[in-house]
């Protein structure tokens, strides 16, 4: 289906109005393709990273440091960025409702002065850079996709933009517009002291349970080799050649391991975060 005929399924969204529309609703129970994707647990190597790259953006660094608690609470934004992705690509119509709502709710008191987590801007970007660090993760582990699929999931992926607040005109209609404007927003982002506080919180997490601060050097490692040269010295991360030789290592061994793995295993997480959001929506019901 071509991207325009997607797109136009979905109907605009006032602001501060936090129930999606029944078009929004109609165009979500239609991806397929994506589930290859969003349902491997490998994506998660690529959260820190992904957060990384959203708040360089200065909107979106200053809505972060200024609202949320990394350092004590560093799975939060994990937990609350998993669910709304697994839920929008796998829940019920009435589960996509709720979570969608709940979003809202959380982002109306997210706003100061030059920034509003319901800017269509900054959640073009966040969900931007979940489909770029996904998609690039996916294809290490199993390989690089065929044309037709290529597109035919990106186009799934603009359910993640829609659904926050994010126009169907402002979604790139194919992956060459969407890395024109990647490439753009990399170029002119700028790492701020927001972005660099919640890095430092995200890295170098010295309230974090032991068994996070154990993996973290990893976390370091994947972060400076997968952000851009230009993101990736804004932030002070390091990069040289034995460190490049360990990151090639580590996913070397990764790419030969992790796709041998039972499909229950690799989905777990998935599986996990649904039957969590499920217990929450109960809870509340």
């Amino acid at each position: 289906m071509a991207a325009r005929v997607i797109l136009s399924m979905y109907t605009e969204e006032k602001i501060g109005d936090t129930s999606p529309s029944s078009g929004l609703l109609d165009a979500l129970e239609r991806p397929q393709k994506i589930h290859r994707v969003v349902q491997e647990a490998i994506l998660l190597a690529g959260g820190a990273v992904a957060i990384l790259l959203q708040v360089a953006d200065p909107g979106v660094a200053r809505g972060v440091d200024d609202h949320s608690n990394f350092a004590y609470r560093p799975l939060d934004r994990l937990r609350t960025t998993m669910t709304y992705v697994y839920c929008v690509t796998f829940g019920t119509r009435d589960e996509k409702k709720a979570v969608i709502e709940m979003v809202h709710r959380a982002h109306a008191p997210v706003n100061g002065p030059g920034y509003s987590a319901d800017d269509p801007k900054l959640q073009l970007w966040v969900a931007a850079t979940l489909y770029a660090v996904g998609i690039e993760l996916y294809q290490e582990m199993f390989g690089v996709f065929e044309d037709a699929d290529a597109e035919a999931i990106y186009r799934e992926y603009s359910v993640l933009a829609l659904s926050l607040r994010v126009t169907p005109d402002m979604w790139p209609p194919n992956q060459k517009e969407f890395w024109k404007y990647w490439d753009n927003q990399i170029a002119t982002m700028d790492v701020t002291d927001n972005a660099k506080s919640v890095a430092k919180d995200l890295l170098r997490n010295k309230e974090a349970p032991l068994q996070i601060r154990l993996v973290l050097p990893l976390v370091r490692l994947t972060a400076a080799q997968m952000l851009p040269d230009r993101l990736r010295q804004a932030y002070g991360l390091k990069s040289s050649k034995i460190r490049r030789a360990s990151y090639r290592l580590l996913m070397g061994f990764t790419k030969a391991t992790y796709p041998c793995l039972p499909k229950t295993i690799r989905t777990y997480p998935m599986k996990y975060y649904m039957r969590d959001m499920r217990r929450r929506l109960e809870s509340t019901a």
